[in-house]
């Protein structure tokens, strides 16, 4: 068990790094490409960019469906079957990709009607989408092979190499911008290290793994020994295109219902939300390998322990996340934008309770990926059915508020009460009544320290502190935050069901890492 703790550590150890320093970078260099290469070019990046995402929806399932399948014969070191089942993924891949090639292909053919108010020259238009189609084909033709590292609890490898190679040709990026301004050159640098990026991580991957072979043609054959890898894609892609549908709905929504003017001002609530996010899921995401190999072990004892242990994990991140983004977002954004952007306070309210939703429900989504449950496709569409017909009425009356409350009730129908439902009993094969026994103690210990911490800041700092200085906000975060977490700590230490083995291990790897 240490094995994958030490692995899920390091793989969150080089997520975090890589999330920093590109985070610093991304904003520069974004200064600095705007400046030099003009907002039109890097709009048409973005607009590029969107377009090929849309094409990729038909990947949308296979990826995790392989990666569930690798689980056991990584476990058991089955190297025969895990070069079967890689060959499968190859013949997949290489379908899909010709699929996306193909339509590539015919989407460019509108680019004269699509771009006709643009002022770039179509040269560069049709030169950076098939420069950027041709770095997404390199994955599906010959990078594919690098889901076995992150099954395998290797994901910090492809961190490595691949935010590496990003960070170095964002910094030639910046430095050729400079010098030349030259939008071509800059296109050219961004193929050029996506192939460059593929070819060192190839060489990594037969490094690690010598015996991997893979053969696309066999592939096609084994597909009838392994019938039910289909089967489960097609289960994920009807799970993921609803995710897909609603992530990307907020902004149509929000649009219909209230002004263009509310889009960008609920914009960047959600992108300080995004950024915040993803701090803790470069960590809590990092543990997804290790869960497929605790279960692909079934030993039953370990598993329960380790769910309940990332449950405390999770509610943990969720309650200081969501207490977090209550109190501090908008003396941020006064200071960032100025109080005209502040939006009614009862969306942000809703908005942390979706925040405490999606951030808690990570348990869970693990530990059913890592059993394959995805069967329940039903479930995708009541969800979906649920968002959207509480959203056009709620969204109607209650604009950004009622769109948010359709997120809320169809989550919490389907999020928090019937997947653990389905995991416990078709996964776990355990009574639901246990896990709302230890759930519902997260779920009170999360409001009351929330509450607590609340009334406490009210009480003890609110009246000290000024809004109108980054160093007095810092301040203010800083006693905020102090306050919320000896209130929560204290609460999960009494209260938690699996703390004292979450207390243990993190001890454990503490003087491990000294």
């Amino acid at each position: 068990m240490e094995g994958r703790v030490s692995k899920s550590i390091k793989n969150a150890e080089v997520n975090l790094l890589f999330y920093f320093l590109t985070l610093f970078l991304s904003f520069f260099s974004r200064k600095v490409f705007l400046s030099n290469l003009g907002a039109e070019f890097i709009g048409l990046q973005g607009t590029l960019s969107n377009i090929l995402g849309y094409m990729n929806l038909a990947e949308l399932g296979i990826g995790s469906c392989i990666s569930f399948f690798l689980f056991k014969p990584l476990q058991s070191n089955n190297r025969f079957e895990i070069n079967e089942i890689m060959s499968v993924f190859g013949y997949l891949y290489r379908c899909i990709g010709l699929i996306i090639l193909s339509a590539g292909i015919i989407i460019s053919l509108f680019f004269p009607l699509i771009f006709q108010n643009s002022d770039l020259p179509y040269g560069i238009i049709y030169f950076s989408f098939f420069s950027i189609l041709g770095s997404s084909l390199i994955g599906y033709f010959i990078n594919y092979r690098q889901i076995v590292l992150s099954a395998d609890q290797k994901g910090y490898i492809v961190a490595i190499y691949f935010q590496s190679a990003n960070m170095i040709r964002i910094a030639l990026q910046i430095w050729l911008a400079l010098r030349f301004k030259n939008l071509y050159i800059w296109v050219v640098t961004e193929f050029l290290f996506s192939l460059l990026g593929c070819i060192v991580l190839n060489w990594k991957i037969n490094k690690e793994y010598p015996w991997l072979k893979t053969n696309k043609k066999e592939g096609k054959k084994l597909l009838k020994k392994y019938p039910t890898i289909l089967t489960n894609t097609r289960q994920i892609f009807i799970h993921k295109i609803k995710d897909f549908i609603l992530n990307k709905s907020d902004e149509i929504f929000v649009f219909a219902f209230t002004s263009l003017k509310m889009v960008a001002y609920y914009g960047n609530y959600t992108m300080i939300v995004a950024k915040a996010g993803q701090v803790f899921s470069s960590i809590l995401d990092s543990t997804y390998a290790g869960v497929g190999n605790l279960v692909a072990e079934g030993n039953k004892h370990n598993m329960m322990k380790v769910f309940w242990e990332l449950m405390i994990i999770r509610h943990f991140v969720a309650g200081l996340l969501c207490f977090s983004i209550y109190h501090f977002i908008e003396p941020f954004i006064s200071i960032w934008l100025g109080p005209e952007y502040i939006l009614n306070h009862t969306i942000l309210l809703l908005l942390c309770l979706h925040i405490y939703i999606s951030t808690s429900r990570g348990v869970i989504d693990m530990f059913n990926h890592s059993h394959g449950l995805y069967a329940d496709v039903w479930s995708a569409w009541t969800e979906l059915g649920i968002n959207i017909t509480v959203t056009l009425v709620a969204g109607y009356y209650w604009g950004i508020s009622g769109i948010l409350l359709g997120k809320i009730v169809s989550t919490s129908l389907i999020i928090v009460i019937w997947k653990p439902y389905y995991l416990f009993h078709s996964g776990l094969h355990e009574s639901i009544i246990k896990y709302w026994h230890g759930a519902i103690r997260n779920f009170g210990v999360s409001g009351i320290s929330f509450i607590i911490a609340h009334l406490l800041i009210n009480t003890l700092i609110s009246c000290k502190t000024t809004h109108d200085e980054y160093l007095s906000f810092i301040i203010y975060c800083l006693e905020g935050i102090t306050i919320y977490l000896f209130v929560n700590i204290l609460l999960i230490s009494f209260f938690c069901k699996g703390a004292k083995d979450c207390y243990n291990r993190l001890w454990r790897i503490t003087k491990t890492n000294k």
